[in-house]
């Protein structure tokens, strides 16, 4: 079955007694017994409701693994990876350029509860981890492309170190989403979405989802899910499954109307770089086209003038780019990244990255392009 038609059918086979073609949002905190002791696959919704078992069947399929669970958010779904896979004493290898939300979980909370927190360049220099590695390395966190500066990591080289040595691989896989890039493929174990991004898609819920094809991961995962109780609603879950339904769609748009958009801002004089893997420009442009069947709906640019004062003045005239701190809406969406989506990182590591005052990260949303390339020259003249 192809990607979009996966999209659209997978995880809900129609109502016999109603033959409804969408599954029903199951509103419901219980499920009733007719007996003491029966088993039935419902009876709490933190532990299980139809509607999400739906939309996690749904993510699994199409990112080709066997187990998916949906929690409240992305950052709850990066939790409890790393409740699954760690215990104090335990080490943990991130990728230095990370989510800023990431960062802040694994410094401020899991580093202080025992946990060692290594950040590598494995983007650029992956060879690291085999020295890296070490006898408490549980698991290595990756991302790519990496928000927000679009670096990849060569995914097969790195699942091939950590696979060797017994060591756990997961990756946020939000910026290419299931129909650029299946990461299980490459031999990674975990694949991590913020579901509130691309497979929704309509800026309108709060929702992350796991995937696994490890059974004993997978009921790790699922002790955390239902004994933390980080879950979505089912209005939440149906709302993810509609949107997912056009995920083919959109994200082909996404990526053709981001390329246009990269290839107008790469000539402009205001702009100093533009940073997107579909350029040949891009250093690892040659590993996105071999890693992904597409280069993403996200552009990253710095302005000549290096300034917070600068990137407000370009963010605050555009028309039709929101500001704001999200991404992978139908909508496109501006986005400060020194001070909203990395906001949390210190201002060292920040300038270390390259995340700077005069840098902008561009959601290009799906408009018609032409209004787009209008909008950001009437900004930046």
């Amino acid at each position: 079955m192809k990607f979009a038609t996966r999209a659209i059918h997978a995880g809900y086979e129609r109502d016999p007694a109603t033959h409804a073609v969408m599954p029903p949002v199951y509103q419901t905190s219980i499920f009733s017994y007719d007996r003491l002791g029966d088993e039935q696959p419902y009876s709490y919704s933190r532990s299980a409701n139809p509607t999400r078992a739906a939309l996690e069947a749904n993510v699994a399929a199409l990112e080709g693994m066997q187990y998916g669970l949906a929690f409240g958010s992305g950052m709850a779904a990066i939790d409890a990876v790393l409740r699954a896979t760690l215990v104090a004493g335990d080490e943990v290898i991130a990728l230095a350029d990370c989510y800023g939300g990431a960062y802040r979980l694994l410094t401020r909370i899991y580093a202080p509860a025992g946990v060692t927190v290594t950040f590598l360049d494995l983007t650029t220099r992956p060879e690291q981890l085999e020295d890296a590695i070490g006898e408490r390395t549980r698991l290595v966190w990756l991302e790519s492309p990496t928000n927000p500066l679009l670096k990849l990591v060569d995914l097969p080289r790195v699942a091939a170190i950590c696979r060797a040595r017994g060591v756990i691989t997961a990756i946020d896989n939000t910026f290419a989403s299931p129909y650029l890039q299946n990461p299980r493929d490459s031999g990674i174990d975990i694949v991590m979405h913020s579901a509130t991004k691309y497979l929704a898609g309509h800026s309108d819920v709060i929702l992350g989802v796991v995937c696994t094809d490890n059974e004993q991961l997978a009921a790790r995962l699922k002790l955390v899910q239902n004994s933390a109780g980080a879950v979505p609603g089912p209005q939440d879950c149906f709302l993810a499954l509609r949107g997912i339904k056009t995920l083919a769609l959109r994200m082909q748009r996404h990526c053709d109307n981001a390329l246009a958009v990269a290839g107008f801002l790469a000539t402009h004089p205001a702009i100093d770089k533009v940073i997107y893997p579909g350029l040949p420009t891009h250093p690892q442009h040659e590993l996105a086209s071999r890693q992904m069947r597409g280069f993403g709906g996200v552009v990253t640019i710095y302005l000549k003038d290096d300034s917070r004062a600068a990137a407000a003045r370009v963010a605050e005239r555009l028309q039709w780019f929101a500001l704001g701190e999200s991404l992978g809406g139908v909508e496109s969406i501006v986005n400060h990244s020194a001070t909203m989506s990395h906001g949390s990182m210190p201002a060292g590591v920040k300038q270390a990255l390259g995340i700077r005052e005069g840098m902008l990260r561009l959601s290009v949303g799906i408009e018609d392009v032409d209004d787009l390339l209008a909008d950001l020259a009437q900004a930046l003249a």
